[in-house]
Order: structure tokens, then sequence, then C-alpha cells
């Protein structure tokens, strides 16, 4: 028969779902649900348990941001981060309210959303209505679904309200071990500091959305091909395939004086390129350091900063792709440019501006790098990366003082920080790369890779070097700054997609045939087999 809590046991239940709720909010609204369905807990005790605990949270949450909008100091990182989302701009009040909303119902998009309406002070009815109406609507919407399964009988009954409990045993027990973890200082921790902050997600999992977003595009745009044409004068658009070298070759062609030299290293015999590599550096006053990478490598792989001859030597024997040699710049800053132009538009503009910092460790004479790495709260997420590519040096213990730069390639998967530079802009820069787009035919949308010496000049659109053109497939990479949500980064890969098929079916219209998916899926199988030999980047 169903099994039934008492009045007195009612009340510990109901506690156990709010206290568990401060934990984890759908954890407690599943066992919640369960006990309901199972007829342990009376259904409007365990709506009203489940509410209370989701809009506790709530309230917690948007008091907290309140008052350390107010009370922290006014400088420090925190501080920026406050300022930057108060108070709201007039008109967007609105959106705001909408945003709050639908936050409870996409994972990872609470949490900033609510922060945000306590920072800028949202008033207080109004939060209260917001929050409470989609707390009880996602209440609903889980008891709807336990109530529409098929769990009358009375062997059902009796596995949910097991379930119910031990959800509830679980959560809590989940959340110590974290904690756990946390003080220990092992590898779970880091597991959960990825999983928590959304930049270091996997790919597949954090590009779902997008995927989806791209199939409404293809609809919407009747064509599942229109990134192909985004771009006429790269392979597929600049999606797979395209080649680094011709791209290099046009903006030395047309803005030499912006544009870091660059050279083929064809396949063939080892001895053949080793010479191809020695004559081209002698012709073209190329010293140590110099750049190496593929021809077709996306995402900052196989990138190489050759310092000796011995690295050349192995570079080569490991790689019989098609190379690019490039003049090393050394910037020392670095930064992206996402930029996008419709056809027959007359002036281009830019989407968005990343700074790249470079991560690096400092010796204390007694420490290995991999420690070094271990005790920093950023380079620990990245461990794995970073020892991987160091080797045996990682092993290595610094001076005192010293440093030791992690990471060459300024990619975010290979290590680099990115923060959003929209500080940059100027007009003077929009006008500056605008001029350089201008010179390339069929060029239209895609993200400059610039190495620059100041940000003064750089806002004068001035002393920048160009190491790298990318297309449609490229990202505004500013969107991966800490200090954004993941909504903000979300609204970013969808306006840039947006563009993507809007241009591309710009192009269509004037005549221009979209490649079909199979000669693009030929593309990409020839690219992930050659990446396969690629060496870990720099």
């Amino acid at each position: 028969m169903p099994i039934h809590v008492t009045l007195h046991g009612a009340p510990i239940l109901m506690l156990g779902i709010v206290l568990a709720s401060l934990l984890s909010e759908d954890g407690a609204t599943f066992s919640a649900a369960a006990l309901a369905v199972s007829g342990m807990l009376d259904i409007r005790l365990a709506f009203l348990s489940a509410f209370a605990g989701l809009w506790i949270g709530d309230w917690g949450v948007y008091f907290a941001a309140r008052f350390a909008s107010s009370a922290v100091p006014k400088e420090g990182r925190l501080a920026r981060w406050l300022a930057k989302h108060r108070p709201a701009p007039i008109g967007a009040t609105e959106r705001q309210g909408w945003v709050l909303g639908i936050s409870r119902f996409f994972p990872g998009t609470r949490l900033p959303a609510y922060i945000k309406a306590g920072a800028q002070r949202m008033a207080v009815g109004k939060f209260a209505a917001i929050t409470a109406i989609s707390a009880a609507a996602w209440v609903l919407l889980i008891f709807g679904f336990f109530r529409l399964a098929p769990s009358r009988a009375r062997l059902a009954q009796g596995q949910l309200a097991m379930l119910g409990a031990f959800v509830l045993v679980m959560v809590v027990a989940f959340y110590w071990w974290k904690a756990w973890a946390v003080a220990n200082g092992t590898e779970i921790h880091i597991f959960f500091e990825r999983l928590r902050r959304w930049e270091f997600w996997p790919a597949w999992m954090f590009y779902a959305p997008v995927a989806l977003f791209c199939v409404w595009l293809a609809l919407r745009y009747r064509g599942l091909a229109l990134p192909t044409i985004a771009n006429l004068n790269q392979k597929n658009g600049g999606i797979v395939g395209e080649s680094k070298i011709e791209i290099l070759r046009e903006l030395v062609r047309t803005s030499p004086e912006v544009t870091a030299d660059a050279h083929l290293i064809g396949q063939g015999f080892f001895e053949e390129r080793l010479e191809r590599v020695e004559t081209l550096c002698s012709q073209s006053g190329f010293e140590f350091p110099f750049v190496l990478k593929p021809d077709t490598a996306q995402r900052g792989a196989g990138f190489a900063k050759i310092q000796s001859q011995e690295q050349v030597v192995n570079y080569l024997r490991s790689v019989s792709a098609p190379l690019v040699l490039q003049r090393y710049v050394a910037g020392p800053e670095e930064a992206g440019i996402f930029y996008y132009r419709f056809p027959g538009e007359a002036q281009g503009h830019i989407l968005g501006i990343t700074r790249k910092r470079f991560p690096s460790v400092t010796g204390d004479g007694t420490a290995t790098v991999r420690e070094l790495i271990e005790r920093d709260s950023r380079a620990r997420l990245l461990a794995r990366t970073y020892v991987t590519r160091l080797g045996a040096k990682a092993d290595h213990i610094l001076r005192n003082g010293e440093k030791l730069r992690l990471v060459e390639a300024g990619n975010h998967c290979q290590g680099c920080i990115f923060e959003d530079g929209q500080d940059l802009y100027t007009e003077d820069l929009r006008l500056a790369v605008d001029k350089i787009c201008q010179k390339l035919p069929g060029f239209y949308i895609g993200r400059f890779d610039v190495r620059y010496s100041s940000d003064g000049e750089l806002r004068q659109g001035k002393g920048f070097k160009i190491i790298e053109l990318n297309g449609a497939a490229s990202e505004a990479t500013n969107i991966y700054d800490a200090k954004n949500s993941i909504f903000q980064a979300y609204a970013t890969l969808y306006r840039q997609w947006q563009l993507v098929y809007a241009i591309g079916a710009a192009n269509r219209a004037a005549g221009v045939r979209p490649l079909s998916a199979c000669e693009v899926w030929r593309d990409w199988k020839a690219f992930a087999a050659q990446a396969c030999d690629f060496p870990v980047a720099d």
C-alpha cells in the first residue's frame, strides 16, 4: 500500500526539501515531486516546500548582490564587474525582466541574472513578482511531469517514495563530498570548477545550443550551407579547409605594412623541406625565433615558436602536412578583432575586440613548474594542457623571480586568457581595419589576430601587425571573458552566426552557389585526418 508520512513527519520532510534546495534547487524539486506522487507527502505541502526553497534562494542571491554593489571597495575586480552592470540603461528594464524570468529554465544562466538584478537594484516588488511566477512555473512543470508519468501502481508509488528520500540524502552527500574535495585540493575539485565555469565546458556541450540555432537559421534563410559563401575569397567561406598562406599572401599583397610576412613549406622529403626553410629564412631575413604552423589548422593546433635549428628539425620530422613559415611578432600585446560587412555596404563594422593575456608562473626557487601551476587558481584548471605542452620542463625549478610563459598561441583552448577589449574600440581603429578589408575582394566576415605594442597606438589604428585572418567559423572571442555570463556569450554567438547566414544569403542572391553539405563534409574529414599528426601547440 502507499507510504504516508504522519503529521509529525511531514514538517521534517518539508524542512529537508527547503534546506536541500539551497544546495541543489533542481534536485530538491525533483525529490518533492517524487514524494508527492508517491503519496508520502501531501502534494500541497510538497509544492509549498519546493517553491519556498527556490524563492528563498532567489532572495538570498538578490540581497547579497544588492548589498555587495554598495559595500564593496570602489577599486578592484569585483567593483569593476559591478560597475559594468549598474545602473541598467534606460529602456533596458523590460528586457532585463524577461531575461530574469526565463533564466530559471536555462541551466547556468540563473545565478548571473539574479546577481545582475541585485547589482542593478531592480525594484523589490518587480523582482518578487518575476521570481515567484518563474519559480511556481518551474515547480509546476516538474510536478506535472511526475503526475503524467505512469506511477499509479502501488509498487511505483513505493519506489517513488524511496527515490524522493534517496535524492534528498544524495543532494546533501554530494555537496559534503564537493566541500571535502575543495578542502583537500583534489582532481575532483578541479572537475567541479571546470563544470561551474562555462568557459571550460567541452566544445560538444557548449556549442550544442549554437548548433540548434544554426539549424533554425538554415530554415529561416533556406540554406544549410550558406556559411560556405559568407566569404568568397576563402575555401568553404572559412568554415574548414581554408589555406592560411593564401589568406596571408593576399594580405601581404594588399596591406604589406600591417601584415607579418609568411611563406609556404609544401609537402615533400624531409631534406627538401629543411632546405626550403633555410633558404627562405636567408632570403627573407628571418632570425630565431620564427613561427611554424600547419597551413589548414584550427584553434591554434600545431602552432610552434621555433627558437633553434634543433626545433626546426624536430617539427619537420613530426608534421608532413603543408606548413606556414611566418616572421615572429613579439607584440608584446595581442588582440582579436571581429569584423563584418554586408555585400554592397560602404563601411564595415567591428562586432567585438578581445584582449589576449598570456599566463605565466613566477618561480620561488623551491617549487617545480608543475607545482606552481597547481597553486594558481586558474592555471590549475588547465594543468593537463600546460604540463603536456611543457614536457620535461614541468619538473624544472625556476629561480626566485624567474618567469615562465605558459602559452604562446593566442587561443583559448590552448590556455590563453581572453578578456573583453571593447575599451580598445575607436573610430580610428574601425577605419583602419575597414580599409584593410575593403582591399580583400570577397571578404565579409571574420576575425583578425593582431599583435601590437601599446593600447594607445592600437586605438589610433597604428602599430599593429596581422598574424592571422580567420573566416566564417572564427569567433568574437571576447565572449570568453570570465566576467561574461553564459547569456552574454550565447547572445554574441547567435548574433555572429545570424550575420554569417545573412551575408551568405546576400551572396547567394547575387548569384553565388553554396557548396553542398557533402563537399564540406569531405573537406572536414580530410582536415581531421591531417590534424591527428599536429604536435601540441606552444
